[in-house]
Protein backbone atom coordinates (compact mmCIF):
# COMPACT_ATOMS: atom_id res chain seq x y z
CA UNK A 1 0.00 0.00 0.00
CA UNK A 2 2.48 2.40 0.97
CA UNK A 3 4.22 2.18 -2.46
CA UNK A 4 1.40 2.63 -4.23
CA UNK A 5 0.84 6.00 -2.14
CA UNK A 6 4.79 6.91 -2.88
CA UNK A 7 3.91 6.35 -6.86
CA UNK A 8 0.37 7.87 -6.12
CA UNK A 9 2.62 11.10 -5.05
CA UNK A 10 4.91 11.55 -7.84
CA UNK A 11 2.15 11.02 -10.35
CA UNK A 12 0.15 14.04 -9.03
CA UNK A 13 3.05 16.05 -8.36
CA UNK A 14 4.24 15.46 -11.58
CA UNK A 15 0.72 16.20 -13.46
CA UNK A 16 0.49 19.08 -11.34
CA UNK A 17 3.30 21.21 -12.93
CA UNK A 18 2.78 19.72 -16.69
CA UNK A 19 -0.81 20.90 -16.51
CA UNK A 20 -0.04 23.91 -14.75
CA UNK A 21 2.67 24.95 -16.96
CA UNK A 22 0.85 25.63 -20.38
CA UNK A 23 -0.96 28.18 -18.55
CA UNK A 24 1.43 29.72 -16.07
CA UNK A 25 4.25 30.11 -18.76
CA UNK A 26 1.74 32.61 -21.01
CA UNK A 27 1.33 34.76 -17.81
CA UNK A 28 4.53 35.20 -16.96
CA UNK A 29 5.20 35.98 -20.33
CA UNK A 30 2.71 38.54 -20.26
CA UNK A 31 3.40 40.01 -17.24
CA UNK A 32 7.22 40.34 -18.85
CA UNK A 33 8.53 38.38 -15.92
CA UNK A 34 11.53 37.80 -18.38
CA UNK A 35 14.89 36.68 -16.96
CA UNK A 36 17.73 38.80 -17.62
CA UNK A 37 21.10 37.55 -18.56
CA UNK A 38 24.47 38.70 -16.82
CA UNK A 39 26.23 40.51 -19.45
CA UNK A 40 29.47 38.73 -18.07
CA UNK A 41 27.90 35.54 -18.50
CA UNK A 42 28.92 33.23 -21.70
CA UNK A 43 27.64 35.25 -24.70
CA UNK A 44 25.60 32.28 -26.09
CA UNK A 45 23.15 32.85 -23.13
CA UNK A 46 22.12 36.02 -24.30
CA UNK A 47 19.64 34.88 -26.68
CA UNK A 48 17.64 33.52 -23.07
CA UNK A 49 17.12 37.04 -22.29
CA UNK A 50 13.67 37.39 -21.64
CA UNK A 51 12.70 33.74 -21.22
CA UNK A 52 9.83 33.38 -18.41
CA UNK A 53 11.39 32.97 -15.20
CA UNK A 54 9.71 32.41 -11.23
CA UNK A 55 8.55 28.85 -12.86
CA UNK A 56 9.85 27.66 -8.94
CA UNK A 57 6.18 29.20 -8.35
CA UNK A 58 4.90 25.82 -10.19
CA UNK A 59 7.56 23.41 -8.23
CA UNK A 60 6.62 25.00 -4.96
CA UNK A 61 2.79 25.06 -5.46
CA UNK A 62 3.11 20.98 -6.69
CA UNK A 63 5.17 19.90 -4.00
CA UNK A 64 2.89 21.99 -1.02
CA UNK A 65 -0.23 20.56 -2.34
CA UNK A 66 0.59 16.96 -3.20
CA UNK A 67 2.24 16.94 0.09
CA UNK A 68 -0.35 18.06 1.96
CA UNK A 69 -3.00 15.46 0.09
CA UNK A 70 -1.48 12.59 0.37
CA UNK A 71 -0.28 13.09 4.12
CA UNK A 72 -3.87 13.96 4.41
CA UNK A 73 -5.32 11.17 3.04
CA UNK A 74 -2.88 8.28 3.53
CA UNK A 75 -0.86 9.77 6.61
CA UNK A 76 -1.02 11.78 9.53
CA UNK A 77 0.93 15.21 8.83
CA UNK A 78 4.15 15.03 11.70
CA UNK A 79 6.52 18.00 12.57
CA UNK A 80 8.64 16.83 9.81
CA UNK A 81 6.34 17.47 7.29
CA UNK A 82 5.61 21.09 8.74
CA UNK A 83 9.36 21.67 9.08
CA UNK A 84 10.25 20.95 5.53
CA UNK A 85 6.79 22.75 4.24
CA UNK A 86 8.29 25.76 6.39
CA UNK A 87 11.87 25.77 5.01
CA UNK A 88 10.96 25.02 1.47
CA UNK A 89 8.36 27.98 1.24
CA UNK A 90 10.39 29.95 3.59
CA UNK A 91 13.13 30.00 1.24
CA UNK A 92 10.99 29.96 -1.98
CA UNK A 93 9.24 33.05 -0.94
CA UNK A 94 12.90 34.77 -0.09
CA UNK A 95 13.76 33.71 -3.68
CA UNK A 96 10.72 35.00 -5.04
CA UNK A 97 11.12 38.36 -3.78
CA UNK A 98 14.49 38.37 -5.06
CA UNK A 99 13.34 37.27 -8.76
CA UNK A 100 10.81 40.01 -8.69
CA UNK A 101 13.37 42.80 -7.39
CA UNK A 102 15.52 41.69 -10.60
CA UNK A 103 12.43 41.03 -13.42
CA UNK A 104 9.72 43.50 -12.32
CA UNK A 105 11.86 46.40 -10.70
CA UNK A 106 14.38 45.42 -13.31
CA UNK A 107 17.51 45.65 -10.75
CA UNK A 108 19.40 42.66 -12.22
CA UNK A 109 21.48 41.60 -9.12
CA UNK A 110 17.94 41.23 -7.23
CA UNK A 111 18.68 41.39 -3.06
CA UNK A 112 21.77 42.61 -1.54
CA UNK A 113 24.28 39.44 -0.37
CA UNK A 114 23.03 40.73 2.75
CA UNK A 115 19.94 40.88 2.85
CA UNK A 116 19.45 37.42 1.22
CA UNK A 117 22.04 35.94 4.25
CA UNK A 118 20.12 37.79 6.55
CA UNK A 119 16.67 36.25 5.37
CA UNK A 120 18.29 32.52 5.19
CA UNK A 121 19.77 32.58 8.53
CA UNK A 122 16.34 34.01 9.95
CA UNK A 123 14.35 30.68 8.72
CA UNK A 124 17.39 28.69 9.74
CA UNK A 125 17.12 29.79 13.18
CA UNK A 126 13.30 29.37 13.56
CA UNK A 127 13.59 26.03 12.28
CA UNK A 128 16.10 25.51 14.80
CA UNK A 129 14.44 26.52 18.05
CA UNK A 130 11.15 24.48 16.41
CA UNK A 131 13.22 21.20 15.87
CA UNK A 132 14.84 21.05 19.32
CA UNK A 133 11.41 21.78 21.07
CA UNK A 134 10.52 18.40 19.24
CA UNK A 135 13.53 17.14 20.82
CA UNK A 136 15.34 15.79 17.64
CA UNK A 137 18.88 14.79 17.91
CA UNK A 138 21.50 17.40 17.92
CA UNK A 139 24.29 14.74 16.75
CA UNK A 140 26.20 14.40 13.63
CA UNK A 141 27.07 11.31 12.49
CA UNK A 142 30.37 10.42 9.98
CA UNK A 143 28.89 7.86 7.39
CA UNK A 144 30.60 4.50 7.34
CA UNK A 145 31.44 4.47 10.86
CA UNK A 146 29.92 4.46 14.23
CA UNK A 147 31.39 7.76 14.92
CA UNK A 148 29.07 10.94 15.50
CA UNK A 149 29.02 14.19 17.34
CA UNK A 150 27.26 15.57 19.70
CA UNK A 151 26.93 19.52 18.93
CA UNK A 152 24.31 20.34 21.32
CA UNK A 153 23.38 24.30 21.29
CA UNK A 154 26.54 24.90 18.70
CA UNK A 155 23.61 22.62 16.05
CA UNK A 156 22.41 25.73 15.37
CA UNK A 157 25.47 27.11 14.07
CA UNK A 158 25.97 24.08 11.78
CA UNK A 159 22.08 24.42 10.63
CA UNK A 160 22.28 27.81 9.67
CA UNK A 161 25.88 26.83 7.65
CA UNK A 162 23.94 23.52 6.16
CA UNK A 163 20.31 25.56 5.31
CA UNK A 164 22.42 28.36 3.69
CA UNK A 165 25.22 26.74 2.31
CA UNK A 166 22.87 24.17 0.38
CA UNK A 167 20.51 26.88 -0.83
CA UNK A 168 23.22 29.11 -1.92
CA UNK A 169 24.81 25.78 -3.95
CA UNK A 170 21.87 24.65 -5.73
CA UNK A 171 21.20 28.37 -6.73
CA UNK A 172 24.84 28.40 -7.61
CA UNK A 173 24.46 25.54 -9.62
CA UNK A 174 21.07 26.82 -11.42
CA UNK A 175 23.13 28.12 -14.84
CA UNK A 176 22.04 25.80 -17.70
CA UNK A 177 18.74 25.07 -18.96
CA UNK A 178 17.72 21.72 -17.04
CA UNK A 179 20.52 21.53 -14.90
CA UNK A 180 19.05 21.72 -11.42
CA UNK A 181 16.09 20.13 -12.63
CA UNK A 182 17.60 16.95 -13.44
CA UNK A 183 20.12 16.73 -10.56
CA UNK A 184 17.95 17.83 -7.98
CA UNK A 185 15.54 15.06 -9.08
CA UNK A 186 17.96 12.95 -8.82
CA UNK A 187 19.32 13.83 -5.38
CA UNK A 188 15.91 13.77 -3.45
CA UNK A 189 15.08 10.77 -5.34
CA UNK A 190 17.72 9.03 -3.80
CA UNK A 191 16.72 10.59 -0.20
CA UNK A 192 13.00 9.37 -1.00
CA UNK A 193 14.97 5.83 -0.68
CA UNK A 194 16.62 6.69 2.06
CA UNK A 195 13.79 7.91 3.61
CA UNK A 196 11.89 4.80 3.13
CA UNK A 197 14.82 3.07 4.67
CA UNK A 198 14.37 4.49 8.02
CA UNK A 199 10.74 4.34 7.40
CA UNK A 200 10.09 7.83 7.58
CA UNK A 201 7.34 7.87 5.68
CA UNK A 202 6.18 11.45 5.53
CA UNK A 203 9.35 12.43 4.55
CA UNK A 204 9.35 10.20 1.42
CA UNK A 205 6.26 11.69 0.25
CA UNK A 206 7.98 14.60 0.55
CA UNK A 207 10.91 13.49 -1.12
CA UNK A 208 9.32 12.19 -4.08
CA UNK A 209 6.59 15.20 -4.35
CA UNK A 210 9.52 17.07 -5.58
CA UNK A 211 10.89 14.44 -7.39
CA UNK A 212 7.76 14.65 -9.22
CA UNK A 213 7.29 18.49 -9.61
CA UNK A 214 11.02 18.72 -11.20
CA UNK A 215 10.05 16.15 -13.85
CA UNK A 216 7.27 17.84 -14.64
CA UNK A 217 8.93 21.03 -15.03
CA UNK A 218 11.76 19.49 -16.45
CA UNK A 219 9.43 19.04 -20.06
CA UNK A 220 9.35 22.60 -20.40
CA UNK A 221 12.97 23.46 -18.74
CA UNK A 222 14.64 20.89 -20.85
CA UNK A 223 17.04 22.50 -23.54
CA UNK A 224 15.74 24.97 -24.94
CA UNK A 225 13.80 25.85 -21.96
CA UNK A 226 10.62 27.44 -22.22
CA UNK A 227 10.80 28.69 -18.48
CA UNK A 228 13.70 28.98 -15.75
CA UNK A 229 12.35 28.22 -12.15
CA UNK A 230 14.94 31.62 -10.74
CA UNK A 231 15.76 31.82 -7.23
CA UNK A 232 11.83 30.92 -6.41
CA UNK A 233 12.91 27.57 -7.55
CA UNK A 234 16.43 27.04 -6.51
CA UNK A 235 16.72 28.50 -3.14
CA UNK A 236 13.79 26.44 -1.77
CA UNK A 237 15.27 23.28 -3.70
CA UNK A 238 18.63 23.55 -1.52
CA UNK A 239 17.05 24.41 1.93
CA UNK A 240 14.67 21.33 1.14
CA UNK A 241 17.30 18.99 0.29
CA UNK A 242 19.50 20.37 3.48
CA UNK A 243 16.29 19.78 5.79
CA UNK A 244 15.50 16.41 4.34
CA UNK A 245 19.14 15.51 5.36
CA UNK A 246 18.77 16.99 8.88
CA UNK A 247 16.05 15.24 9.41
CA UNK A 248 17.26 12.01 8.40
CA UNK A 249 20.16 12.51 10.06
CA UNK A 250 21.82 12.20 6.95
CA UNK A 251 24.17 15.45 6.90
CA UNK A 252 27.23 14.38 6.25
CA UNK A 253 25.44 11.88 3.10
CA UNK A 254 24.63 15.14 1.42
CA UNK A 255 27.79 16.25 0.54
CA UNK A 256 28.35 13.06 -1.37
CA UNK A 257 24.70 13.28 -2.76
CA UNK A 258 24.54 16.19 -3.45
CA UNK A 259 27.94 16.46 -5.03
CA UNK A 260 27.52 18.41 -8.19
CA UNK A 261 26.03 21.18 -6.02
CA UNK A 262 29.21 21.22 -3.52
CA UNK A 263 31.76 20.95 -6.67
CA UNK A 264 29.78 24.06 -8.48
CA UNK A 265 30.12 25.78 -5.23
CA UNK A 266 33.56 24.82 -5.05
CA UNK A 267 34.48 26.06 -8.13
CA UNK A 268 33.22 29.31 -6.87
CA UNK A 269 35.33 29.84 -3.70
CA UNK A 270 38.41 28.26 -5.93
CA UNK A 271 38.05 31.38 -8.50
CA UNK A 272 37.75 34.08 -5.93
CA UNK A 273 40.59 32.83 -3.85
CA UNK A 274 43.01 32.25 -6.77
CA UNK A 275 42.23 35.36 -8.24
CA UNK A 276 42.64 37.57 -5.19
CA UNK A 277 45.70 36.15 -4.54
CA UNK A 278 47.42 35.56 -7.40
CA UNK A 279 45.48 37.50 -9.99
CA UNK A 280 44.68 34.21 -11.85
CA UNK A 281 42.04 32.07 -12.40
CA UNK A 282 42.05 28.62 -12.34
CA UNK A 283 38.81 28.42 -14.36
CA UNK A 284 37.46 30.08 -17.26
CA UNK A 285 34.55 30.97 -15.54
CA UNK A 286 32.71 29.80 -12.55
CA UNK A 287 30.74 28.01 -11.95
CA UNK A 288 32.18 25.26 -13.50
CA UNK A 289 29.63 24.47 -15.68
CA UNK A 290 30.34 27.94 -17.70
CA UNK A 291 33.64 26.57 -17.77
CA UNK A 292 33.15 23.55 -19.46
CA UNK A 293 30.52 25.60 -22.24
CA UNK A 294 33.60 28.08 -22.61
CA UNK A 295 36.00 25.34 -23.70
CA UNK A 296 33.88 24.31 -26.43
CA UNK A 297 31.29 21.95 -24.97
CA UNK A 298 27.16 22.33 -26.29
CA UNK A 299 24.98 23.03 -23.18
CA UNK A 300 23.12 19.84 -23.69
CA UNK A 301 26.55 17.94 -23.26
CA UNK A 302 27.20 19.82 -20.03
CA UNK A 303 24.08 19.39 -18.29
CA UNK A 304 23.87 15.76 -19.28
CA UNK A 305 27.34 15.24 -17.82
CA UNK A 306 26.25 16.69 -14.58
CA UNK A 307 22.96 14.60 -14.19
CA UNK A 308 25.13 11.78 -14.63
CA UNK A 309 27.96 12.30 -12.21
CA UNK A 310 24.94 13.25 -9.80
CA UNK A 311 23.46 9.78 -10.34
CA UNK A 312 26.57 8.70 -10.20
CA UNK A 313 27.01 10.34 -6.66
CA UNK A 314 23.21 9.39 -5.49
CA UNK A 315 24.45 5.74 -5.71
CA UNK A 316 27.28 6.35 -3.80
CA UNK A 317 25.53 7.49 -1.30
CA UNK A 318 22.79 5.25 -0.95
CA UNK A 319 25.16 2.53 -0.66
CA UNK A 320 27.01 4.12 1.53
CA UNK A 321 24.51 4.71 4.03
CA UNK A 322 22.64 1.15 3.47
CA UNK A 323 25.12 -1.30 2.81
CA UNK A 324 27.80 -0.01 4.77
Amino acid sequence: MQQQVVLFAIVISFLITVLLSPIFIPFLRRLKFGQSIREEGPQSHLKKTGTPTMGGLMILLAVVVTTLIITGRYAEASVETYLLLFVTVGYGLLGFLDDFIKVVLKRNLGLTSLQKLIGQIVIAVVFYFVFTQFEFSTAVSIPGTDLSFELGIFYVVFLIFWLVGFSNAVNLTDGLDGLVSGTAAIAFGAFAVLAWNQSQFEVSIFSVAVVGALLGFLVFNAHPAKVFMGDTGSLALGGAIATVAVLLKLEIILIIIGGVFVLETLSVIIQVISFKTTGRRIFKMSPLHHHYELVGWSEWRVVVSFWTVGLLCAVLGIYLEVWI
